[in-house]
């Protein structure tokens, strides 16, 4: 399933983020939230342990697979009401919206007068180690290779600032989240990149065995055999709709 693959790629650490988020966001509880691109539900999960009421919007049918309170969904056109809800996040989603300014003109659509309008993205420049030390072993042994940092411009604090002002959200403050990411060994490290979900995983899945091998060996070189400690980095974002 494509969840359980996200999930081993990046999903277990995208849950520790979210767990942080939440709080950072100040909002009281009971507040009605809605999560665009909702995707495995690890902030709805995390919203609703802190009292909140959620309603979420994908557009994988793959990820909503048997679960309540979400729909499938654009976040380019959302399919709710003007002033909907008290409280509209999206995680780790703005990066892969083709039109990012749009998605965040609806999500402040939907939201209440005085709302709080939010997201968080990873920082693929330089905050998520596993992912930079793939795509620099991956350029080192395939000069074609593409770099997550350059192609998602929003991965960084001021781009994300400029795209709020510019939806007209007042307050608009941007912190670094970072969480822990650790490994038993390389097999643990390494096989979720062979799973398909996700920038790096798709392009390891297009590349001919030998160049997926040396790719592999050049990381297991550099990497300890056991216990691997890196570390993974978003960047979040809050404002408010006037």
């Amino acid at each position: 399933m494509a969840g359980d693959e996200y999930e081993a790629y990046v999903g277990r650490w995208s849950r520790r983020v979210a767990e942080r988020f939440v709080p950072w966001l100040g909002v009281p509880a009971g507040q009605r939230w809605l999560d665009v691109g909702c995707g495995t539900g690890a902030l709805s999960a995390a919203a609703l342990a802190a009292g909140a009421e959620v309603t979420g919007v994908d557009p994988s049918p793959g990820f909503l697979a048997g679960r309540r309170g979400v729909v499938v969904g654009d976040a380019r056109a959302l399919p709710f009401a003007d002033g909907r809800f008290d409280v509209v996040v999206a995680g780790l989603v703005l990066n892969f919206v083709p039109d990012p300014a749009r998605a965040l003109a609806e999500q402040a659509r939907v939201a209440v007068p005085g709302a709080t309008v939010a997201a968080y993205v990873w920082d693929y420049a330089d905050g998520m180690a596993m992912m930079r030390l793939f795509w620099d072993a991956a350029r080192e042994v395939d000069p074609e290779a593409p770099d997550e940092g350059a192609l998602f411009p929003l991965c960084r604090p001021d781009p994300l600032a400029g795209l709020w002002r510019a939806a007209g959200l007042t307050g608009v403050v941007v912190d670094a989240v970072e969480v822990p990411t650790t490994f038993a060994g390389f097999t643990d490290f390494w096989r979720p990149f062979l799973g398909g979900q996700g920038a790096a995983p798709a392009y390891l899945a297009g590349r001919p065995p030998p160049v997926r091998d040396r790719i592999r060996d050049l990381l297991r070189a550099r990497l300890p055999a056991h216990d691997i400690r890196l570390t993974a980095r978003a960047w979040a974002v809050r404002g408010r709709r006037p």
